[in-house]
């Protein structure tokens, strides 16, 4: 442990991790669940960490989504998770036991509306998570509540083609208003849609879409985050009809902040219009009209989206109340290397990477922080921030000091950005439970304070293991940052 040099943390900070239903829930055929986008991808054993990065990019083709949906030989690791849809009362009782004050989980769609497409919910499913919040209630622990974490229904991308069929948009706006009417006296901070600005990196889970279901691709994928944009608001617009102050709803990226490679004034320039185009998301939805830079990004590139007056009028009327955002690592823009087009950058050479390739870099956390404070002056949630890596288990312990110093180290830059006057009002460290990644499949990489015994292929015990990590962050949290 050491002392925080940052240690401005104010006393009702909430400090917890995260998850998604679709990667810990497992419990696939039970109480009625439909499969979603994240449960027809299946384990690609063998193939190397670049190669799984560009199958994610490219998605699958609707044949083989198709297929997938099928029963076959094939093993689906996200269908089985961590059994977290039956262990939860004990592995959250692990998180009260760690001194959690906040827990962010996702309420799968597809368990609640199995297809997207039904005139009612599936109430088991409901009266299933009413269950776990008030387990996390019983603790003292604030839910935040992710309603599409990458668990659209199949049915939505087979039938409707996906998020850019404006039919999603009231099918989504049920589901939300379903969610507010069952749970908004219980849960206050609600994440309309997990890192809505990777829809170019993870165009399948993020919004839906098969490689080959549309000609013009990025028109698609833009018009299909126009309709979350829609969506969003329109909850946004329910929400404020119920008159409970204590519901806040907001929007969530994963960084994409870039630094220039150089200061020659093309690598600055580049950089500055590569990092407009990542706040192209949240400009919408902070301040409720498109910029003329999204405007001519799309000019230019022949993108024509179905944009309604009434959407626009939803939009500018209904401001997301805080902003959460995931950050893992930084990237460089270089003009040489680069194009004006979102996520077009390269690895910084200046740093250290995790085994999947990850640059790691906590006074970017810092950078990020201060950028979009500066830019918006909302309340700022880290829904998401940690290492995955390979734990090995020596005589029933874990000794994963790398993971601490991951987290310590982002963690200080947390508290310089809060003295530096940034509202960041939770730290959700990602998996503190041992998840299913999302883009490899993976049981092996591991982000969890808590090791889960099983393996890449499904086979294990499913016990939970404490690692040396669990210990490190309860004192963390009952210092409240002061010590890391």
């Amino acid at each position: 442990m050491k002392d925080n040099k940052y240690p401005y943390f104010p006393d009702n900070f909430l400090w917890g991790g995260a998850q998604a239903a679709s990667q810990a829930d497992g419990a696939y055929k039970e109480d009625g669940k439909g499969l979603n986008s994240s449960d027809v991808q299946p384990y690609l054993k063998g193939l190397s960490n670049d190669k799984i990065q560009e199958l994610e990019t490219e998605g699958m083709t609707l044949a083989q989504v198709k297929e997938n949906v099928k029963d076959t030989t094939d093993y689906f690791p996200k269908r089985f998770g961590i059994d977290f849809y039956h262990t939860y009362p004990e592995d959250i009782k692990l998180l009260a036991d760690m001194g959690f004050k906040t827990f962010r989980t996702s309420l799968d769609w597809s368990r609640i509306f199995p297809n997207g497409d039904e005139a009612e919910p599936n109430k088991s499913a409901l009266e299933h998570y009413d269950k776990m919040i008030d387990c996390m209630l019983s603790y003292g622990i604030e839910p935040i509540i992710t309603m599409n974490h990458y668990e659209t229904p199949i049915n939505i991308t087979i039938e409707y083609g996906g998020w850019p069929n404006r039919k999603v948009i009231p099918m989504f706006e049920k589901f939300g208003k379903t969610l507010l009417d069952w749970f908004g006296k219980k849960v206050k901070y609600w994440i309309v849609v997990n890192q809505i600005n990777m829809v170019q990196i993870e165009p399948f889970l993020s919004v839906g879409v098969c490689s080959d279901q549309y000609e013009n691709e990025e028109e698609a994928l833009y018009q299909a985050v126009h309709n979350q944009m829609v969506a969003a608001a329109w909850i946004k617009q329910y929400a404020k009809s119920l008159n409970n102050p204590d519901i806040h709803i907001g929007t969530m990226v994963a960084d994409g902040t870039a630094y220039p490679a150089s200061c020659k004034p093309d690598d600055v320039i580049l950089t500055m219009r590569q990092n407009r185009l990542q706040y192209f998301f949240t400009d919408v939805q902070f301040r409720g009209y498109y910029p003329e830079y999204a405007k001519n990004y799309f000019a230019e590139r022949g993108d024509k989206l179905d944009i309604k007056d009434d959407d626009m009028e939803l939009l500018a009327n209904n401001h997301m109340d805080f902003l959460a955002i995931s950050y893992y690592y930084s990237k460089v823009v270089d003009s040489t290397k680069n194009e004006y087009r979102p996520s077009d950058t390269t690895k910084n050479p200046y740093l250290k990477e995790s085994p999947w390739g990850w640059a790691v870099d906590p006074q970017g956390l810092y950078n990020t922080l201060s950028q979009y404070w500066d830019r918006y002056q909302k309340p700022i949630i880290i829904a998401e921030n940690g290492i995955g890596m390979y734990d090995k288990v020596e005589d029933g312990k874990i000794h994963d000091p790398y993971r601490s110093e991951y987290i310590s180290a982002h963690i200080e830059q947390v508290g310089r950005a809060i003295h530096d006057g940034a509202k960041v009002i939770a730290y959700c460290a990602w998996g503190p439970i041992d998840i299913v990644s999302c883009s490899s499949q993976q049981m092996s990489k591991r982000y969890g304070f808590i090791y889960v015994d099983k393996d890449d292929e499904g086979n294990g015990s499913g016990k939970r293991l404490l690692k040396d990590s669990y210990y490190w962050y309860r004192d963390v949290i009952s210092s409240n940052g002061k010590e890391i």
